[in-house]
């Protein structure tokens, strides 16, 4: 029996998925108002889990040998409990996209760029987006409104109403 959005629940849960997926990565998508409204705090709820536990790092001592066995000290930084628990429950919540190869970029330096990123869109989630609303939350005192819906009207083939929806 269709649900919300005219969908069973599993095809509107991944809709919702992969549009948040594509907003968080893109910062504006074009998608049905519908669409939009429905999204709106789906995100909001992923970007507070975001703010709320970005900072969580803990520093740890990672001893290492080198090729002639010598011990080698090195600082690295983890996340740390509430920050792990986010990002997975985040991870669950959206599809992991991967980094897109820029115009004329050697696939070399594209793998040099991107080898030490495992999750693409964790990583900017954490430690772009995050960061920029949780400065805006102490400057403004405002949490959440994150996003902005401006509808655009009817479109062309079949008269739904069609909006834009973006990061603020």
């Amino acid at each position: 029996m269709p649900g919300k959005l005219g969908r069973t629940t599993e095809q509107r849960l991944a809709i919702l998925r992969n549009q948040a997926s594509q907003l968080l990565w893109y910062g504006k998508i074009e998608t049905t108002a519908a669409r939009a409204k429905e999204l709106r705090p789906y995100v909001e709820k992923l970007i507070t889990k975001a703010v709320n536990t970005y900072d969580d790092v803990v520093e740890v001592e990672v001893v290492a040998k080198d090729r002639k066995g010598k011990e080698i000290k090195t600082t690295a930084y983890k996340d740390g409990p509430k920050k792990l628990a986010a990002r997975r429950a985040v991870m669950a919540k959206t599809y992991d996209l991967q980094e897109i190869k820029e115009f004329g970029e050697k696939k070399s330096d594209y793998k040099k760029r991107t080898s030490k990123i495992r999750h693409p869109l964790m990583e900017k989630l954490f430690n772009e987006i995050a960061p920029k609303y949780a400065q805006r939350k102490e400057e403004v005192g405002q949490g959440g409104g994150y996003t902005r819906i401006y509808l655009l009207g009817e479109r062309r083939g079949d008269g739904s109403e069609t909006a834009i929806i973006e990061l603020v």
